[in-house]
C-alpha cells in the first residue's frame, strides 16, 4: 500500500509518565558512557568500532583521550558525542587544577573537543555549556565539582529527552499500525541512531522500541549505511539485543522496497538541523528522503532539541560536511578467523572522496519527532516547541 502522508497527528507535548527499558546488552542494562564506579575520574565508553564481534570497554582518562575517541568513532552519533564531550570537559576541570593557567587550559581543551567533528552541533554545544558553568568556580576543587555535575547532566538530560521522543513517536507508529491489519509496521531507518548513538535509548529508533514493547509487531529494513557500516554493525546488533525484528540490506535497496509497498515510514536521526527544518544525517540520507518522497512514505526525523542549531536558515549553505579519509571507502573492516582485518576493496591507485553527511531540505520531510513532540519541519512549528529559541538568530 502506497500513500501520500499529509498531516501529523496532534500530540501534546505533555504525555505523561509512561516509561519503558533501559537498552540491554545479554539482558543487562547498559549506557554508552558513565564514570568509573571506583575511580569517577576515568570516563568509560563502549567501544564501539569493535562491534558487533565483541563488547569492548574503554578507559578514557585524559581530554586528549576523549579527543581521539570522538575523531576516530569509538564513540559517534549526535547525542553521544555531545555528552562525551561534556565528560571530555570534566577531565579538562581535572586537568587545569595542576596547570600554570587554568584557564588557558580549559580554552585549550575546548578548542580540541570541538575540532573532531565539525557537523555534529551537539559536540560544540556541550562544551559552550560546559565552559559556562565552570567560570563562576574559580576554586580548582569546586570547578571540578561543577564540571563532573554538569557532565552527567548533560548525560542525564539526553537519556531523559530520548526516552521523550520514544513516547512521543509511539502514536505515529500505532496510528500506522491500524491501518496494517495485524501485519508487521515495515519501518527503514539509516545509519545507527540508537541508543548506541546516544547515552540511553536513542532517536530515531526510540519510537520503534516503544511499539515492540508495547506489542505492536515492527519490523526494521536496516541500511548497511557505507563506508563506516554503522547500520549492519551498531543498529542491527542493538536490535538484536532487544529482540526487535529486522533485517539488514545494502544501502541502495531502500528505493526498490518502497517501490514495491515494502516499507511504511522511514525514521532517521540527524547530527545538525536548522531553524528552519534542513537536516544533515549521515550520507545517503538524502536519497532516502526523495524516494520516500517519490512513493508517497513518510519520513520522519526524531532529534533532540540539543541537536538543532538555531544559528542556521539555510542547511546546503551553512552546514559544515566532515570529509573523511579515503581509507574508509577503500578498505572493508570485517572478522576473519576470529580476528578483526581490514581489506583493500578499491585499486590501491585509485582516489576516494568520503563525504560523512548529506543535507536533506525540509520540504522533503514529514515531520520531526522532540522530546516535546511531533511537528512539521517548518520554521514556525518548530519554534512552536521551541518558543526560547525565537529571538536567536
Amino acid at each position: 500500500m502506497v500513500w501520500r502522508f499529509s498531516g501529523i497527528p496532534q500530540i501534546h507535548p505533555q504525555i505523561g509518565t509512561e516509561k519503558f527499558p533501559h537498552m540491554n546488552v545479554n539482558g543487562k542494562p547498559t549506557r554508552t558512557i558513565w564514570l568509573h564506579a571506583q575511580n569517577p575520574e576515568i570516563v568509560q565508553i563502549i567501544d564501539q568500532r569493535c562491534l558487533p564481534h565483541s563488547f569492548v570497554v574503554e578507559d578514557l582518562r585524559s581530554v586528549d583521550q576523549v579527543a581521539r575517541a570522538i575523531q576516530e568513532m569509538h564513540v559517534r552519533g549526535a547525542g553521544l558525542i555531545g555528552a562525551t564531550a561534556g565528560f571530555g570537559m570534566y577531565l579538562a576541570a581535572l586537568e587545569a587544577a595542576t596547570a600554570p593557567d587554568a584557564d588557558a587550559s580549559l580554552l585549550r581543551a575546548a578548542s580540541l573537543l570541538k575540532g573532531t567533528r565539525p557537523t555534529a552541533v551537539n559536540l560544540a554545544w556541550a562544551v559552550d555549556r560546559m565552559l559556562r558553568a565552570m567560570p563562576a568556580s574559580r576554586h580548582p576543587q569546586e570547578r571540578i565539582s561543577v564540571a563532573k555535575r554538569e557532565a552527567l547532566m548533560i548525560a542525564e538530560e539526553d537519556a531523559a529527552a530520548c526516552q521523550a521522543i520514544g513516547l512521543h513517536g509511539l502514536p505515529l507508529l500505532e496510528n500506522l499500525s491500524q491501518l496494517k491489519n495485524g501485519a508487521p509496521l515495515q519501518i527503514l531507518t539509516h545509519c545507527n541512531a540508537g541508543w548506541l548513538a546516544f547515552v540511553d535509548f536513542g532517536s530515531a529508533t526510540s519510537p520503534i522500541y516503544a511499539a515492540h514493547d508495547r506489542g505492536i509487531p515492527v519490523h526494521v529494513w536496516v541500511d548497511e549505511t557505507r563506508p563506516r557500516c554503522q547500520g549492519s554493525k551498531l543498529t542491527a546488533w542493538e536490535l538484536g539485543q532487544h529482540g526487535v525484528p529486522h533485517t539488514l540490506i545494502a544501502d541502495n535497496t531502500g528505493g526498490h522496497l518502497m517501490q514495491h509497498g515494502q516499507v511504511d515510514l522511514v525514521i532517521v536521526g540527524t547530527d545538525r538541523t536548522t531553524r528552519t527544518g534542513d537536516v544533515a544525517n549521515k550520507i545517503g540520507t538524502y536519497l532516502k528522503a526523495l524516494a520516500a518522497w517519490d512513493n508517497g512514505i513518510p519520513f520522519y526525523v526524531a532529534l533532540p532539541s540539543s541537536s538543532f542549531d538555531w544559528s542556521l536558515r539555510d542547511g546546503l549553505k551553512e552546514i559544515p560536511i566532515e570529509e573523511r579519509g579515503s581509507d574508509e571507502v577503500k578498505y572493508a573492516e570485517g572478522l576473519a578467523e576470529g580476528r578483526p582485518v581490514d581489506v583493500l576493496i578499491a585499486p590501491p591507485s585509485s582516489p576516494a572522496a568520503n563525504y560523512g553527511f548529506d543535507v536533506t531540505p525540509a520540504r522533503l520531510i514529514t515531520g520531526f519527532i522532540t522530546e516535546r513532540g511531533v511537528c512539521r519541519a517548518a520554521e514556525t512549528d518548530i519554534l512552536g516547541l521551541f518558543p526560547e529559541f525565537r529571538t536567536k538568530k
